[in-house]
């Protein structure tokens, strides 16, 4: 049985991707999750058995196997960051969100680099005021 990990899945949606650790991508489908599942987390390991569909491969029958440790839940038993700290990070993040509007006016797109660091802030932002 083929196995690999989660590349995204969109619960709304009712799909997503598997990452093979041998092969292409395949196509799942929210009919394909254990019963009792509704989402997949990006990086769970899977197990999965594969139908040529439509469009491709595509998933049926997924096992998890392994989910990653969920970030909101390891930081809920850390401590917050002090006001103080979090004052810089809020302000260099308005910073890059406003090198990202300027490339946006200037009808482009930011650099692969420069979306992901923006990206990285906004999360552990958005992390930490999750706590």
């Amino acid at each position: 049985m083929p196995s690999g990990k989660v590349k995204w899945f969109d619960a709304e949606k009712g799909f997503g991707f598997l990452s093979q650790e041998s092969g292409p991508d395949v196509y799942v489908h929210s009919d394909a999750l254990p019963e009792g599942v509704t989402t997949l987390k990006a990086g769970t390991k899977v197990e999965f058995g594969i139908a040529q569909g439509r469009r491709g491969d595509q998933a049926l029958q997924v096992r998890v196997l392994d989910a990653p440790a969920s970030v909101t839940r390891n930081q809920r038993n850390a401590q917050r960051k002090q006001p103080e700290a979090m004052v810089t990070i809020v302000e260099d993040l308005i910073k890059m969100l406003e090198g990202v509007e300027e490339t946006y006016r200037r009808g482009r797109h930011p650099e692969r680099a420069a979306g992901r660091g923006t990206a990285k802030v906004l999360r552990a932002l958005a992390d930490e005021l999750d706590i």
